[in-house]
């Protein structure tokens, strides 16, 4: 497994994090066996992923601590990365909050501690003193950000901070930060890890059509805002969404990779993108996923893919909130 180092730090990421949010289920992934949980964590490790994406609003908590009990014992091979979430943003409130998060890991030290959303209401600047603070005391290795837009990534850099990874929704099917936040983070230096590589399960073929897809998953601006739990006032655009699916899903087959595997293998090759955080349920799907390791991604692969998603890219634009149409990412 190839590792990144992220800048600011001395902290080896591998290219490949396991994210820790779909192993809690309840919202948005539905009923989940503990021990498919623990066994898909061992295996994420035993593949050779050494980075593990948490955060305490996943299951309040109950993440952090599943990833504590499934690799304890592996404490100093493994990279934490844990976030704290807006409401916690006045320094004395995220001091709070990661002492919290050392509790449930059951660690001294936090490897990467990230701002999950911005908080206009709170002086970003002290936030990013308080981060300052606890790296200082060992309490974390490095600090970054996540759904950070241009205005609050410039406000990093004003305030000299040590930004070390700005975590963005970045797929094939939804590539807004293309149009301004990637280039920023490339220019300042500041690597991008991408969640929702797969769109939870769109880039894997599991849907084939938008009905097929339950409202729970179906909340993004790819949707109707008719869904029943839609934030957004978008119109949606799902025969567009789903066309471009079966598109990457032929080329897929041309080539005779796993669809999932290649839609991952493509936003390793982007320029900026340190690392992509997935998931797995259990073992079988951890598995599944480190096929994307075998695929040898050329320019032209890129480009094709880049040409069947240009429309889909352009009718979502620039707004890189998946959920709402007033964004968040600021």
């Amino acid at each position: 497994m190839d590792k990144y180092v992220l800048p600011g730090s001395s902290l080896e990421v591998s290219r490949l994090i396991f994210g820790c949010w779909a192993v809690v289920g309840g919202f948005n992934w539905g009923p989940q066996d503990k021990r498919d949980s623990l066994a898909a964590l061992k295996e994420a490790y035993d593949q050779g992923i050494t980075t593990f994406d948490t955060a305490e609003a996943y299951g309040a908590g109950a993440s952090e601590n599943l990833l504590a009990e499934a690799l304890g014992k592996e404490r100093n091979q493994i990279q934490i990365a844990s976030k704290v979430g807006p409401a916690d943003f006045l320094p004395q409130d995220l001091i709070r909050a990661c002492e919290r998060g050392l509790k449930n890991l059951k660690t001294d030290f936090i490897d990467l501690y990230q701002l999950h959303w911005p908080n206009p209401d709170i002086p970003l600047e002290e936030t990013l003193g308080a981060l300052q603070l606890l790296k200082q005391q060992g309490k974390i290795r490095a600090y970054g950000v996540s759904n950070f837009g241009v205005k609050s990534l410039e406000t990093c850099k004003a305030a000299g901070a040590a930004i070390s990874s700005n975590q963005m929704a970045y797929n094939l099917l939804f590539r807004a930060i293309e149009y301004q936040i990637l280039p920023r983070c490339v220019q300042n230096g500041v690597p991008v890890l991408c969640y929702s590589p797969i769109m939870q399960g769109l880039l894997t073929g599991k849907f084939t059509s938008e009905n097929e897809v339950p409202d729970d998953r179906a909340r993004t601006r790819h949707f109707t805002k008719e869904r029943s739990q839609s934030r957004h006032e978008d119109e949606g655009c799902e025969a567009l969404t789903f066309d471009t699916i079966a598109q990457i899903k032929a080329f897929a087959a041309e080539l005779n990779i796993p669809m999932g595997n290649l839609s991952l293998a493509w936003l390793l090759k982007q320029k900026g993108v340190a690392a992509v955080i997935v998931g797995g349920r259990n073992a079988a799907q951890v598995k599944n996923n480190m096929g994307t390791l075998d695929v040898e991604m050329n320019t032209d692969m890129v480009d094709r893919l880049k040409k069947i998603t240009e429309p889909l890219k352009e009718k979502l634009g620039p707004n890189a909130d998946l959920w709402q149409t007033d964004s968040r990412v600021v």
